[in-house]
């Protein structure tokens, strides 16, 4: 099994590079993960308290059980993949049967953040964009997909997305095998990765 992580900041475009890779792949032997579907279980907490809690760290984030499930998946056996809301801020209880495939991508802002994690993967690639360009995205989503409103993004956005960019995800580039600019000229950068999985296939 080829496991590629696939990092970079929040709105930096990781979906579209990720959907560039996947383009001419085999779609039964490539399986996605998101480290989204790992935000810690926050059931024993109110909305209220759920709404304060700082996304944007490593803490947020349930490594131990991604660590497990991706061992999983490389033993053969098949995973139940939490299901997250972003809209509630919790896990729905749902989960999604995720089998074992030849290439495993796994993506999400601080999945470079795990030294074990890390260990794990076959490629590191963190994506590049303009911090101007990735506030954009996240206001066009959030407000669009996430019901927030344009003050509550902005207000998170210099509260925490900036500073744990700055702490956490930025310092992870040191660790990349490939770094894509998420611009119209990363096609070799893309060519090249569809090419090392296109021979481990």
């Amino acid at each position: 099994m080829l496991i590629i992580g696939i990092g970079g900041g929040t709105g930096c475009g990781k979906t579209t590079v990720v959907n560039q890779i996947l383009n001419e792949l085999p779609a039964e032997e490539v399986g996605i993960i998101s480290q989204d579907s790992y935000y810690s279980d926050t059931s024993h907490l109110s909305y209220e308290e759920r709404v304060k809690i700082n996304f944007d760290h490593p803490r947020s984030i349930d490594f131990k059980l991604l660590v497990n499930h991706l061992k999983e998946l490389k033993k053969g056996n098949t995973i139940e993949q939490p299901v997250y809301s972003f809209v509630q801020h919790n896990r729905t209880g749902d989960t999604i049967k995720t089998h074992p495939r030849k290439v495993i991508i796994v993506e999400g802002i601080l999945i470079l953040t795990n030294p074990e994690l890390r260990d794990m993967f076959d490629i590191k690639i963190f994506v590049h964009a303009d911090s101007d360009e990735r506030l954009i995205r996240r206001l066009k989503r959030d407000i669009a997909e996430r019901g927030r409103d344009i003050n509550e993004v902005l207000t998170r956005y210099q509260s925490t997305l900036k500073p744990m960019h700055e702490q956490f995800i930025e310092p992870m580039k040191e660790y990349a095998d490939i770094i894509i600019p998420n611009n119209k000229y990363n096609t070799v950068a893309i060519d090249i990765v569809r090419t090392i999985i296109n021979e481990r296939l």
